[in-house]
């Protein structure tokens, strides 16, 4: 074996390892990004939280859900971590519950239900249970909790959940 056929061969290998390395970094890690998306996403549904609270909203976890084929209320099932062996409460649709003081008026109260969504869509069966709570009058009203970015920084949008799915549902 000369120079030349050595030197091909290394340059060969190279090439291969570097194409390996490049394969290995296209893979997606979807574990750590699984884990990465539900700590934003808790991080970001306590920065709602403590945002409507600071607006003078008293906000709890909701922990009721619309059972879609009986189309009533029912608490919302706990879900068990075995890993951490915890159970999760927090499960309930919508996930506040919030109501404030109706100023002026002695006695009622105003209350919305929040919705937090990082990329502000509802899915089809979350709509329809929109729908039913604002049918039903449980809520005056449903929020959407978007998050919106400027510049570095995340900052909350409320979207009325009648005003943006109006065309889903005409009679509300």
């Amino acid at each position: 074996m000369g120079k030349k056929e050595k030197k091909l061969e290394i340059e060969k290998e190279i090439k291969e390892n570097t194409e390996e390395n490049k394969e290995e970094t296209k893979k997606v890690n979807y574990s750590k990004q699984g884990k990465l998306n539900r700590a934003a996403g808790r991080k970001f549904e306590a920065k709602v939280r403590s945002e409507l609270e600071n607006l003078g909203w008293v906000v709890d976890k909701w922990t009721n859900t619309v059972d879609y084929q009986k189309w009533k209320l029912v608490p919302a099932k706990r879900k068990y971590n075995p890993f951490l062996k915890v159970l999760i409460i927090g499960t309930g649709f919508p996930d506040f519950i919030c109501f404030k003081k109706i100023e002026g008026d002695s006695g009622n109260y105003d209350v919305i239900g929040v919705e937090v969504k990082r990329n502000g869509y509802l899915d089809q069966i979350e709509k329809g249970m929109c729908h039913w709570l604002l049918e039903s009058h449980i809520f005056s009203k449903i929020l959407i909790a978007k998050a919106k970015k400027d510049s570095k920084k995340i900052e909350v949008e409320y979207i009325n959940f009648s005003e943006k799915y109006k065309k889903d549902f005409p009679e509300q």
